[in-house]
Parts: C-alpha cells; structure tokens; sequence
C-alpha cells in the first residue's frame, strides 16, 4: 500500500473510455516505437477553453478525463493520442502524470481538445 493518500478515487470514476497513446519516438518505419492502449473508467469534466499556441493557432481543450494510477507506465510523457469518451473521438492536447514526491504516478490527467 502507498503511503501517499490517492487523490481520484476510483468510486468516483464511472465514464468509460478508451485511450490510444503514441509514443514521441519513432521506429524505422517512422510509425510510432511504442503504443499504449487502455481501456477503463474516469472522472469526466467537460469544459471550454481557448489556449494559442507560440504560433499563435486556436487549441480548445474540451474536457479533462482523471484517471486514478499511471496508464501507461512504459512512457515517460503523455504527448500525443487519441480518446474515445461518451461515443466521440476526441486528440489528446495535454498529457499530465501528477507525481506522489517519491515519483510515483497518483493519478493521470487528459486534457482532450
């Protein structure tokens, strides 16, 4: 058992979804080296928010899925996929793993746009 408290509490996660995660690296083919694929439930927050880039492009992040653990343990960084959540495909706009201060993953956050 961890001796940090777990912030998102897997009762309060009963929106399904499926996550398609890639990684940044890329193989010899130039596909992705490594894809993660995970299936089970979150604390879904829809939300709207206008965020411009350095290239000054229009990213609306619509939703925030917490996932309780580290969904994809074999990645270091979330940058890049795609969610399927309440029957739309949404892309991944930020990729957050909150760490206990052991670095431990607690909880894993998506930002979806």
């Amino acid at each position: 058992m961890s001796k940090w408290p777990q912030l998102v509490l897997p009762q309060f996660c009963r929106t399904d979804l499926q996550v398609h995660i890639e990684s940044e690296e890329t193989g010899e083919d130039g596909a992705p080296a490594s894809i993660v694929n995970w299936s089970g439930t979150c604390n879904y927050q829809d939300k709207a928010k206008k965020v411009y880039t350095s290239e000054k492009v229009l990213v609306e992040v619509t939703g925030t899925c917490l996932i309780p653990g580290d969904i994809a343990p074999d990645l270091d960084v979330i940058s890049a996929g795609k969610v399927t959540i309440l029957g739309t495909n949404r892309d991944i706009a930020i990729g957050t793993k909150a760490r206990n201060p052991d670095g431990s993953v607690n909880y894993t956050q998506l930002e979806l746009k």
